[in-house]
């Protein structure tokens, strides 16, 4: 065994994205949708969790959840009746509030330029964890919502339309507008809607949309009940909508980094064994005459040591490499992390 100390320039980092499915049947497009009774009766009043089989098989798996978020405490019914405006919807809105705009007196917007409208309600898709690894990945959303009849409405985010990343508090965002693939092509007003801005928010990192009840109501026949102190099935109604598009496009991207160090062994280098097969045990010296002055060994195995002498990586060669004073050889051992 020889040790030889690395140089820094022995060193490289490199990071690959990774794009993937995001649903558990491992294609692009989810069809069809379904929700799990027994879970609508323990929390139905905050979310809905919908998967991507019947929830009574063995293999369903949330592929994410359906929420109702109003400023104004409506479309739910208030936890006390004796504390007006204070319900389910108000808490989640303060929830998302706090967690995206960092600020408890600042307010939802939906658009931007001169087509901007102030949201104190909207709708909001958030994906299991698990699914979307570490963000959504821009330009493959692709959202139908059925109305009723045979509207459509077919939503995407405008990340090729703008390609330099915007942030609402410090966290990415993306308008959720009319159009596939990552943008609007040549819809009128960018995939907006007059007056009432965009058709919502989309958060790659937080794996999070939210759809803008106001302009998502002038589309499609479909809008948000908002009467007081009473339960407005809002859950229901989203779930409705995008079970009816039965059509649900996204992936997830995430960045894996890894570290390349390149092991050198020179022509004078490594050339020797302590194997008994070549040194003798009990006196040290070179069994064969001949590989005093004409070794030849293999590599098989490169360890990696610290400054202390810790063992703390261990790379195996994919076959035997000769090595003799006639011949160099360069390993690179990839590390990931």
């Amino acid at each position: 065994m020889s040790f030889k100390r690395l140089d820094p320039e022995d060193f490289l980092v490199s990071s690959d994205s990774i794009v993937n499915t995001l649903w558990s049947t491992d294609t692009p497009t989810l069809t069809t949708f379904f929700t799990s009774s027994t879970q609508i009766a323990s929390a139905g009043t905050y979310y809905y969790s919908v998967y991507q089989t019947g929830s009574t098989l063995s293999n369903a798996a949330v592929q994410f959840d359906i929420s109702y978020a109003d400023s104004l405490g409506s479309g739910s019914v208030l936890y006390n009746n004796a504390v007006p405006g204070v319900s389910p919807t108000k808490t989640i809105y303060g929830q998302y509030r706090s967690m995206i705009l960092e600020d408890e007196n600042s307010s939802f917007t939906f658009g931007k330029g001169t087509n901007i409208l102030t949201g104190s309600n909207f709708w909001i898709i958030n994906f299991e964890r698990a699914r979307y690894k570490q963000s959504l990945f821009p330009g493959s959303l692709n959202l139908k919502l059925s109305g009723s009849g045979i509207q459509s409405l077919f939503l995407t985010d405008d990340s090729l339309d703008n390609p330099v990343s915007q942030f609402l508090g410090s966290t990415r965002v993306y308008q959720l507008i009319s159009g596939s693939n990552g943008t609007a092509g040549t819809l009128a007003n960018s995939g907006y809607v007059a007056g009432s801005g965009s058709y919502g928010l989309v958060f790659p990192d937080l794996g999070t949309i939210l759809i803008n009840p106001a302009a998502v109501s002038k589309s499609i026949n479909l809008s948000p009940s908002r009467s007081n102190n009473s339960d407005g099935l809002n859950n229901a109604k989203l779930f409705t909508a995008i079970s009816g598009g039965a059509s649900f496009t996204i992936n997830s991207q995430e960045t894996l980094t890894s570290d390349y160090v390149f092991v050198r062994a020179r022509n004078s280098e490594f050339n020797y064994s302590e194997n008994p097969s070549f040194i003798s045990g009990s006196t040290g010296e070179v069994i064969y005459d001949a590989f005093i002055n004409a070794p030849q060994v293999y590599l098989t195995t490169i360890g990696m040591y610290n400054d202390s002498n810790e063992l703390i990586a261990v790379a195996k060669m994919s076959r035997p490499l000769l090595k003799d004073f006639t011949k160099e050889a360069l390993v690179r051992v990839k590390l990931d992390f």
